[in-house]
């Protein structure tokens, strides 16, 4: 075996957090400590995430903050419970795809849909918070006024993004003395210290209805956006039960559409298929399987995933024994398959598609029954003393978003509008006032099924759009089917598939082609070749996603936390 300094059953160059009274990861060291001081002050799992996603904002603003959006999933080990808080935001009411017939911009306020991440926040909050929202929001305010060191990674970010220095009010926080702020040097916003000020004092309602929305809403206007006030006013999060599958006797959860997190669902579903026995760790046959699982589920993530209001969406089809059993049986273990189509998961279902939505039909390149309608991310996870449990994912999109913030608010908008597609029939086709198809997926994977009083075993989750259900599949995998613990699983050599024009950020990525880090074994590349694999090695560290997890002990409950050495995160224990 490798040499590490951490390893145990397999290489890991950081080691495993052990604590028995709470755990924190989060992608930044000071969000993660606001996680810890809270629950340290008495505050339960969603207080702490309540905390480290705001404080997020002003820590990892290159990759999430109150502009944005994402979805946060709550076990409550008392009541037996686990839901899904879904803070997708909308397009505008005015955005359609003829006004954006051009493209859609990454940069401005035009790119933006409404953030939903502060009303799902606030709604977990006031539904099983224990403390003042006050109090979870005091280390998030503390970051805005005391500053923040810049990283070495923001601020090569920040200079890739020329707005952030050139528009008035990004500049007087990213480039304060008229030039990118340098790594180590402090980065202050005290107009998001005086929101954040706003939305303890008075809830959502000034976020979405008052002063807050207003503001955003005004600048939009002065600087060509979309956003009216009927768009905040509208937007509500949904409470939702999340989708699962069983595995290895085991039951693991995702978020439902518009999550992606079904393809995560639907890979690990064929590759259970495989005898773990005959399918080594980290050998060529292994990954080369898993991946053309992955080709399966995205081919049919492409045609058929999109907001259920609007679209019909075969999640039961897609989840079912039979139909991933049939899909499994489409992988050739010694050969890659390059054109993937969608598969036909309406045969699984116990009900013909709903006529009043739109849906696909399996080999059609048209959405049928139309009627009118009205990455850069973050992942963090927790574990309080009282086994309660929070998986969080949120985003601006792209690193810095639009690079624009909303005026006086300090709010870094997102442009999360290039997760939109533009071609006449697509699913996924820019409406207005849908919900787009989304890549975060939030992870927990139980002993059994949450209702039947199954124990939490492991919560993990990563950012890296289109790479996440990837890598956490990778993960998941690691701890369940080789026994690796949570650090091993997440430093392991890393592989990303790239799948054509199914990628998600406009305009799409028409590669065919798979990373892995080059720590990977030469016999693990070659193998991979051989089988048909386009395969481009990559540094050593420079794999996609930055993955956290924290993992329970089956019979002690001692809490065992991993952060990601390929980015800034940090795992906490009490």
């Amino acid at each position: 075996m490798e040499q590490s300094p951490h390893g145990m059953n397999a290489p890991a160059y950081r080691p495993v957090h052990m604590g028995y009274r709470g755990a924190v990861v989060a992608n930044h060291p000071l969000a993660a400590m606001a996680g810890m001081r809270t629950l340290q002050r008495g505050g339960n799992a969603v207080d702490a995430a309540v905390a480290v996603g705001f404080a997020l904002g002003a820590a990892e603003p290159q990759s999430s903050g109150m502009g944005g959006d994402g979805f946060v999933m709550v076990h409550l080990k008392r009541r037996g419970s686990l839901e899904v808080v879904n803070g997708a935001g909308a397009a505008p009411l005015a955005a359609t795809a003829e006004r954006y017939r051009n493209g859609i911009p990454h940069d401005g306020v035009l790119g933006s849909s409404v953030p939903g991440i502060v009303d799902a926040l606030l709604a977990a909050h006031a539904k099983y918070g224990a403390l003042d929202l006050s109090k979870c929001l005091e280390p998030a305010i503390e970051l805005c006024e005391d500053g923040v060191p810049v990283t070495h990674g923001q601020a090569a970010d920040a200079r890739d993004k020329p707005i952030l220095h050139s528009f008035p009010a990004s500049a007087k926080v990213y480039a304060p003395r008229g030039r990118p702020l340098e790594a180590g040097e402090l980065r202050h916003n005290h107009g998001l210290a005086r929101t954040y000020r706003l939305i303890a004092e008075q809830g959502r309602d000034a976020f979405y209805k008052g002063e807050i929305a207003r503001a955003i809403v005004r600048f939009s206007e002065e600087n060509g956006g979309l956003f009216s006030m009927e768009d905040f006013a509208r937007h509500r999060v949904r409470w939702q039960s999340p989708i699962s599958i069983g595995y290895r006797g085991r039951r693991v959860y995702e978020a439902p559409p518009n999550s992606s997190g079904h393809v995560l669902l639907q890979q690990i579903a064929m590759f259970e298929r495989f005898d773990p026995s005959e399918y080594r760790y980290m050998a060529p046959e292994t990954v080369h399987v898993m991946i053309e699982a992955k080709k399966l589920a995205f081919a049919d993530r492409e045609a058929y995933l999109a907001d259920p209001d609007y679209v019909d969406v075969p999640i039961e089809g897609l989840l079912s024994p039979g139909y991933t059993a049939e899909r499994s049986g489409l992988i050739d273990p010694e050969a890659a398959v390059h054109n993937v189509t969608e598969g036909d998961p309406w045969a699984y279902m116990d009900r013909p598609p709903d006529e009043s939505k739109r849906f696909h039909r399996p080999g059609s390149k048209t959405v049928q029954a139309a009627v009118p309608v009205e990455s850069d991310t973050t992942h963090f996870c927790v574990i309080d003393r009282h086994g309660n449990a929070v998986g969080e994912l949120q985003s601006i999109q792209t690193s810095y978003g639009s690079g624009v913030i909303a005026g006086d608010t300090g709010i870094l908008l997102n442009n999360r509008m290039t997760y939109w597609n533009l071609e006449p029939g697509h699913a996924n086709l820019l409406r207005p006032g849908q919900r787009v198809r989304h890549t975060m997926n939030p992870v927990m994977v139980f002993s059994a099924p949450v209702e039947d009083g199954g124990d939490l075993e492991l919560v993990c989750g990563t950012p890296g759009a289109d790479t996440q259900v990837q890598t956490n599949f990778q993960v998941v995998s690691a701890v369940f089917d080789h026994g690796l613990n949570v650090a091993e699983a997440i430093d392991a050599p890393r592989w990303t598939h790239y799948q054509g024009a199914m990628t998600s950020t406009w305009p799409r990525d028409d590669r065919h082609a798979l990373e892995i880090e080059d720590r990977a074994r030469p016999e693990v590349l070659d193998g991979l070749r051989a089988r048909g694999h386009r395969v481009d090695a990559i540094g050593a560290w420079d794999g996609s996603g930055s993955e956290g997890a924290i993992q329970v002990h089956p019979t002690s409950g001692a809490l065992m936390a991993a952060s990601d050495p390929r980015r800034d995160g940090q795992a906490l224990v009490w």
